[in-house]
Parts: C-alpha cells; sequence; structure tokens
C-alpha cells in the first residue's frame, strides 16, 4: 500500500516537472512568479557601497594633479629618475607599471581593467580584480578590519591602510614578549 502511494505520487510530480521544463523551453523564457521582476545579471549589479576611511596618503602627494597638471603623460614603462624615486615597484615585478593602476589622463583616479575610473577610496575594487579571493573575503569581514556594531553601520579598512600598493607583501611583526605575572613584577 506504501508503495502504491510513493508510485502515484511520484508519477503525477514527475509529470509536471516534466511539464515545467518543457514549457520553460518551448517559450525561451525563464519561468518566473506573476509580478516579480526579472533580476538583473550579476555584471549589471551595481557595486555595492563599503564605508571607508580616507585613504592613507603620503603627506603632500595627494592630489595627484597638483603637479601633472602641467606635465605632458608618458606612458612608457621606465625607472623613474625625477620623481617618486623612492617608490619601489615590488608588485608582479616585470608584469606591472604604474600606469596599469593609475588613470594616466587624470591622476586623482585609478583606473580598472575596463577602463572604468574610480576614486582612490574604491581601491579595494581594483585590488579585487587580481587578488579576487582577498576581495571576496574581505567584503564579508574575514580579512582585513571592520569596526561598527554588528548589527548597524560598518566601516572597512582599505587594503591600503594594512599594504604599501607598490610592496603589498605584509611585513612580519616581530613578537611581543610573553606576558609577565603580577607576582613576578619588581
Amino acid at each position: 500500500m506504501k508503495r502504491d502511494r510513493l508510485r502515484h505520487g511520484f508519477v503525477p510530480g514527475m509529470a509536471a516537472l516534466v511539464f515545467c521544463v518543457v514549457a520553460g523551453v518551448a517559450s525561451a523564457a525563464p519561468l518566473q512568479d506573476k509580478g516579480s521582476a526579472a533580476k538583473p545579471h550579476a555584471a549589471d549589479a551595481p557595486e555595492r557601497q563599503f564605508a571607508v576611511p580616507t585613504p592613507p596618503f603620503t603627506p603632500g602627494i595627494f592630489p595627484c594633479s597638483e603637479c601633472h597638471k602641467e606635465m605632458k603623460p608618458n606612458p612608457t614603462r621606465r625607472t623613474l629618475t625625477e620623481e617618486h624615486t623612492n617608490i619601489v615597484l615590488n608588485h608582479a615585478q616585470g608584469q606591472r607599471w604604474c600606469l596599469d593602476c593609475h588613470d594616466i589622463s587624470n591622476r586623482d583616479k585609478l583606473r580598472l581593467v575596463s577602463g572604468e575610473k574610480i576614486g582612490f577610496g574604491e581601491s579595494f575594487r581594483l585590488c579585487g580584480q587580481c587578488h579576487g579571493d582577498k576581495y571576496r573575503d574581505w567584503k564579508v569581514g574575514v580579512h582585513g578590519k571592520r569596526t561598527g556594531m554588528w548589527n548597524g553601520e560598518k566601516q572597512y579598512l582599505l587594503c591600503v591602510h594594512c599594504h604599501n600598493p607598490h610592496d603589498p607583501r605584509y611585513k612580519p611583526i616581530p613578537p611581543m614578549p610573553p606576558p609577565t605575572r603580577p607576582e613576578n613584577v619588581k
């Protein structure tokens, strides 16, 4: 008896499933609930906004346009000999150049691979193009640092708050001495 119920319940259920699949293929349109709007493709969805503090610019170098407004851009890969000589690009050496990240026409912006210009406050999007796993972890709070209330607004530190974008390897931190028990303090 139980077997008959399973068989009779299973066959009509399968028939309904097959009908839905065939109907969906025949109409070449996705099945949706009535009244619901089509969901945008992930690539079309706007980037979620993250509250971030001001990037830690080196004093006196931002806005970049202050010095670069009079200069003709030179896109040639080269060692800088006049300005920014203190910057050593130790980030994918031989594969990266300043203008891979910095925009050539607006030095106060960064440039994504797509050509989109973004502010330095959105630099996480630039870093995330190559470091997708870290970007994913940063967005959910596993990588980097967030401050704020668990159920309220949060502030995310930018990648550049912990990593030098030109030499991003995280520098080792020397260990602190072990704690001293109060009775051993002299």
